[in-house]
């Protein structure tokens, strides 16, 4: 199917090769799968489908305990421990980081000096480490989260380090042990492979999580991503949920039901240390590439936040011209990324939006024919948790990324799991990115599963905004099946599937426009599909358009 801009339009030799191809086709409005055949965008829009939540495998929703194996430290001294590994903007470089030294928390607290221990690196394609070994050193910090009220515990991290390899070879796989050698504090060996060098032809096979946390359903969601061997794993926000616990280790599945009177929004920063022991089975083989959500906003003294994230997580803010660890960019192969940050101004007078403008501008699609956003709230949502949240974003930035023709969205922060119809402005457009929302990894807040289309479930317009970022964008629809409403009265026809249910999803680009889409229930088998499609790229239809960008950018400059 071949479409413009203003509507959808019909190529029969298009749909002809796209049944031939995939052997999908729609029956009814519906997805049809024949003999093991996979369906295209290219077959949609979709009617809507809803699956609700199975409760039979709702169980286990609360956190590991401190001292369970999996989260318990295991190093001695300034042995390092939390290892990950996250990418720089290309190929030939990436950073390690880890963590020495035990954390305190308590009333007198002293923090660790992060000169006392050096942050150094080896690294080699031979994984004797005797031959051909390579050295860089990198900077170490610690980071505090204090509490100005009396009974509260103060944190102090051990120390993190940060070394940024360069000049590595393209999809090679290199050996490496991190630590400090002149107090014979080094991790054992590991291993990790660099991405493709960015070509139309090349693309890893790329993981992708949202709100995780750290319950026996997120160690499952770990297990199935781990058998599916991705290449790279996207955290869209939300990783340990350390502030559902009081300074104590007292925690809760809502903070706000249980501890309603605190003077301060509490977190307990051990689940921190907890959740980087656990990752580093994945994180010290597979780069890790995370993105801010609401759950990592910790305020803290001073009204600081985000202190945890932005120290424990490496970032390519500076390469990719960011000033900023809450937005950035980066290739991997033929696939242009786009963090974004959800708590952080967006609007367009902001920093994020005039270094997305620049950065964007700077994309050349011969080089990375993909281009996907990444940011922690969704704007197409259509449970009631949290809907319509993040309408300022959306209706700040919206049309800058469907100009230059941004082909995928994955978001979090709604615990369940949905699929757009391609959409722009809340209308069925064949050009428009598709939006998947992959916030169901396992955390102990309760699963969404109201919808906000079924009858008496629509909330009231100001109780929508994000408390953080405050504003109000999200009026009653203006057009279509809904106009006048603040809510459909139906699942709206750019929700092509939604699902109450836990998992994770994994992306496996296969050539400059087609790239195949699969999300994984916990309930099944690692290796079946609960929602599988093939996403198609239509450059030649949907190119970027130059007039309206030189518009924004003139508005903005």
């Amino acid at each position: 199917m071949v479409f413009t801009r203003e509507g959808w339009g019909l190529n029969l030799f298009g749909f002809y090769c796209s049944l031939l191809i995939f052997v999908g086709f729609v029956f009814g409005g519906e997805i049809v799968k024949g003999d093991g055949g996979i369906p295209t965008t290219l077959d949609g829009p979709f009617t809507p489908v809803t699956v609700p939540l199975d409760y039979s495998f709702r169980g286990n929703a609360v956190d590991l305990p401190s001292d369970d194996p999996r989260v318990r430290r295991t190093a001695n001294g300034f042995e390092p421990e939390q290892i990950s590994i996250s990418l720089s903007t290309t190929h030939d470089s990436v950073w390690i980081s880890w963590v020495t030294g035990e954390y305190q928390i308590g009333y007198n607290i002293k923090p660790l000096d992060p000169k006392s221990v050096a942050s150094v690196v080896e690294y080699g394609k031979v994984k004797s480490m005797k031959k051909q070994t390579q050295k860089a050193e990198g900077y170490s910090l610690i980071y505090n989260q204090l509490y100005p009220y009396k009974g509260l515990q103060n944190y102090t991290s051990g120390i993190i380090h940060h070394v940024q390899l360069t000049g590595l070879s393209p999809d090679t796989v290199y050996y490496y042990r991190c630590g400090d050698p002149s107090i014979k504090a080094m991790s054992g060996i590991f291993a990790f492979k660099t991405m493709p060098i960015s070509g139309p032809k090349n693309y890893p096979k790329i993981g992708i999580v949202g709100d995780l946390g750290l319950t026996y359903n997120s160690t499952s969601t770990v297990n199935h991503l781990i058998k599916n061997r991705p290449d790279l794993l996207l955290l869209v926000g939300d990783a340990t949920y350390a502030n559902l616990y009081l300074t104590n280790g007292t925690g809760s599945d809502c903070y706000s039901c249980s501890f309603s009177n605190t003077p301060i929004h509490e977190t307990y920063q051990p689940r921190w240390d907890f959740w980087g022991r656990f990752m580093q089975r994945l994180t010290s083989k597979v780069p890790i590439m995370a993105i801010e959500g609401n759950h990592e906003i910790e305020e803290q003294v001073d009204s600081k936040t985000f202190e945890a994230y932005s120290a424990r997580f490496a970032f390519p803010s500076k390469e990719s011209g960011s000033k900023s660890t809450m937005y950035y960019s980066f290739n991997a192969g033929g696939i242009h990324f786009l963090m974004l940050g959800g708590y952080i101004a967006y609007d367009k007078s902001s920093e994020q939006y005039k270094w997305l403008l620049r950065d964007l501008a700077n994309v050349n699609r011969e080089v990375t024919p993909w281009l996907v956003g990444v940011w922690h709230p969704p704007w197409y949502n259509t449970y009631v948790s949290h809907y319509k949240e993040v309408e300022c974003m959306r209706v700040a930035m919206e049309e800058l990324l469907y100009n230059f023709g941004v082909d995928i969205i994955f978001n979090g922060h709604v615990h369940a799991y949905e699929r757009t119809n391609r959409v722009y402005n809340y209308t069925l457009d064949p050009c428009g990115p598709i939006h998947i929302t992959v916030g169901d990894g396992g955390n102990r807040e309760k699963m969404a599963v109201q919808h906000a289309d079924e009858p008496g479930n629509c909330p009231e317009p100001a109780s929508t905004p994000d408390s953080f970022m405050g504003g109000f964008c999200a009026g009653n629809f203006t057009s279509g099946p809904a106009a006048g409403n603040f809510c459909w009265n139906r699942q709206p026809e750019y929700s092509a599937y939604r699902e109450s249910s836990f998992g994770h999803g994994i992306l496996e680009v296969k050539n400059e426009t087609h790239a195949l889409w699969t999300w994984h229930r916990n309930q099944d088998m690692y290796n079946e599909s609960g929602d599988q499609l093939y996403i198609v790229r239509e450059p030649e239809r949907c190119a970027v358009k130059p007039k309206s960008t030189r518009k924004i950018w003139k508005s903005v400059m």
